[in-house]
């Protein structure tokens, strides 16, 4: 393996560690465990320090308008090839939980290539945009979260907005 490699499972890692903790400190806060959630809040942080070190050393940091039309590509995969080859070998295999997951996910990775390119259209004028983004399925607006998620059902109220 070469340094790229190791480079590249190392970010894929400290990513997926940082998520995981982000959701272990969840569950911690549900149960009342507040230190606990605070030390997996403290690791996830570090772990993102570490995989955006890596993603530097690899190049993959560019101009906003080049990481935009990342963005897009990795979206478009991802709603396009990705998700309905994973729904089609969940259905296959009766797992009713990941279609759903998957199905979810497909649906609002289609709605983030769109703002993606949405943002990339208008990157020179700069105008503001508030961001809501549903707590069930992930589903992402603009100006103001709606009265139900179109993608899930859940109401307003899970949705939270981005600062």
């Amino acid at each position: 393996m070469s340094t790229m490699d190791n480079l590249k499972d190392a970010f894929a890692g400290e990513s997926q560690a940082n998520r995981k903790y982000l959701a272990f400190a969840k569950k911690a806060d549900e149960e009342g465990f507040e230190q606990a959630a605070k030390l997996f809040r403290a690791a996830a942080a570090a772990e993102t320090v570490h995989a955006h070190s890596h993603l530097k050393v690899m190049g993959g940091i560019n101009s906003t308008k080049e990481n935009l039309q990342e963005a897009i590509e990795g979206e478009t995969h991802e709603y396009t090839k990705m998700y309905p080859e994973m729904i089609m070998e969940a259905e296959k295999e009766g797992e009713s939980k990941a279609v759903r997951s998957f199905d979810l996910a497909n649906k609002v990775e289609s709605i983030h290539a769109s703002l993606y390119q949405k943002a990339l259209d208008h990157l020179d004028n700069n105008e503001s945009v508030d961001y809501y983004v549903c707590q069930i399925c992930g589903n992402t607006v603009e100006n103001s979260a709606p009265d139900k998620c179109h993608i899930c059902g859940a109401p307003e109220s899970m949705f939270t907005k981005i600062d």
